[in-house]
């Protein structure tokens, strides 16, 4: 039997306003438009298409209204900003706050509601927080047990993860449908991620929360 041939490549549908920046391109292999994001970033669409980033002690979670496949990925280090709850939004750009737990899961589930989404319909899935940095407090267990534990103040269930370990992961999500693919990288690339991210969370301590950190 015939191999179906390639789907056509559409033209690039709009980002929904405020993710104009993040980049997106064609992936052949899932034929789909794909939005990288960063540490520190989030992204939500109406569309067909897919996020991807790559988590060491990071964590992922990706949320969607199941029912009207409205949803999005966020990657955030920290577990939360020591500063209040006050000061940090007054002084916070969207991609410094979004480095730390409790802003990231708060910018992105408040942008599916004000796009349409239903609080309970969201579904949730949640990746990350591996152990790959060596001689330093286990930040990936930490950013676990906080979102764990912020979703649960929040009533909202896990309907799947794959977090912890030893590992790095490259994660794709489809938030029209709910689908994640995984990857489990390679002891190989755990060198540069873990020097990445121990430099990330200098840059952190470094600098203020109103500037912006990026990691890749």
């Amino acid at each position: 039997m015939a191999l179906a041939p390639p789907r056509k490549q559409p033209p690039m549908p709009l980002a929904l306003p405020g993710f104009e920046h993040v980049k997106r391109g064609w992936n052949a292999t899932h034929e789909c438009y794909a939005a990288r994001i960063l540490p520190g970033e989030y992204y939500v669409t109406k569309n067909d298409e897919s996020v991807y980033t790559t988590l060491g002690s990071c964590i992922s979670a990706c949320i969607r209204d199941r029912v009207l496949g409205i949803g999005g990925m966020n990657h955030f280090m920290l577990p939360a900003t020591e500063l209040s709850e006050a000061d940090a939004w007054k002084a916070a750009s969207l991609s410094a706050a979004t480095r730390y737990g409790n802003y990231a899961m708060e910018h992105l589930i408040n942008e599916i509601l004000r796009n349409g989404g239903k609080r309970q319909n969201l579904e949730v899935k949640v990746f990350g927080g591996g152990r790959i940095l060596e001689n330093m407090t286990d930040v990936g267990q930490r950013n676990i047990a906080f979102v764990r534990d912020y979703l649960r103040t929040e009533g909202l269930q896990v309907a799947s993860e794959d977090v912890g370990e030893i590992f790095p992961r490259m994660v794709v999500y489809f938030p029209a449908t709910g689908r994640v693919r995984v990857k489990r990288l390679r002891s190989l690339h755990n060198n540069t991620i873990a020097s990445q991210e121990k430099s990330y969370i200098e840059s952190i301590k470094e600098k203020p929360v109103s500037g912006d950190v990026e990691l890749f």
